[in-house]
């Protein structure tokens, strides 16, 4: 059976935010904080189609970040035409670097590695960083950094060893931040991620996870008509999730086999 689409996840009518997916160990956490926040999200990959991107009818656009560095052989990179779709576009430490790179600008390795807690100094206090403190505590985990921003380029945030920690193309509207909002270890993270949404994207914040359950319950059955489906399930939250959203949505034509990995043997 061919898997859906990307846009056979999205619940009707409501606001998304694709997430570009380029290896970061925090990516199902921004998608996470995208959904508290009232927007539904979905992780694509770095080579995702710009018309699947353009189905889905997004209100904005997150480019993660990851382990690379963008001059590496084999380094992950999205469709400059992201800049074109007519949304805002929100980069994450590599994903700052990547769309930086792409409108223009250098990436060096920095003189010294960031790890850790830094001060953000703000430069710019609206948009991104509406309602929020002039300096703050960010969480940095970086080596390379944009350097020779061109003049299309705004610097709206930077701390002591990184003088563009924060940036903005106006033009293109792409947003750029090289430390990590999404983590707890950022303690107004979510309010910018907030501030991205509402101020940036202009969402409402309607969407809530119960709406996303009802559509997966609907959309189910369309999938696999009247067949039986088996569900391997290993006790762990995604397979339990899935085999309650199926036993919810095809009551006993599921058949749930557990998967024995090893991790529940005692002795």
């Amino acid at each position: 059976m061919a898997a859906p689409a990307i846009g056979s996840t999205r619940p009707e009518g409501v606001e998304t935010i694709p997430i570009i997916d380029f290896g970061s160990q925090y990516a199902q956490l921004i998608a996470r904080r995208v959904r508290e926040a009232g927007a539904f999200s979905v992780l694509v990959a770095p080579n995702v189609d710009l018309e699947e991107l353009r189905s889905l009818n997004p209100a904005g656009l997150i480019l993660s970040g990851g382990p690379a560095s963008i001059d590496d052989e084999g380094a992950p990179k999205c469709d400059p035409g992201v800049f074109e779709l007519g949304v805002p576009v929100l980069g994450i430490c590599y994903g700052m670097q990547l769309g930086c790179h792409m409108l223009g600008a250098t990436i060096d390795r920095a003189e010294s590695r960031e790890y850790g807690r830094s001060r953000l100094i703000i430069e710019s206090p609206e948009g991104l960083f509406e309602g929020l403190p002039g300096d703050m505590t960010v969480w940095m985990s970086h080596g390379d950094q944009v350097t020779d921003i061109p003049a299309t380029f705004q610097v709206l945030a930077s701390t002591d060893t990184c003088p563009a920690a924060a940036v903005m193309h106006a033009e293109k509207r792409f947003y750029g931040l090289q430390f990590h909002p999404e983590v707890t270890h950022t303690p107004h993270g979510v309010d910018l991620l907030r501030n991205f949404l509402y101020e940036v994207c202009g969402c409402r914040g309607t969407w809530r996870m119960a709406d996303f359950m009802e559509a997966q319950c609907r959309s189910i059955p369309a999938l696999v008509g009247n067949r039986r489906v088996i569900c391997g399930l290993s006790g762990g939250v995604d397979s339990s999730v899935v085999a309650a959203l199926l036993a919810r949505a095809i009551g006993d034509r599921l058949t749930c086999i557990f998967v024995d990995n090893g991790f529940f043997c005692v002795k």
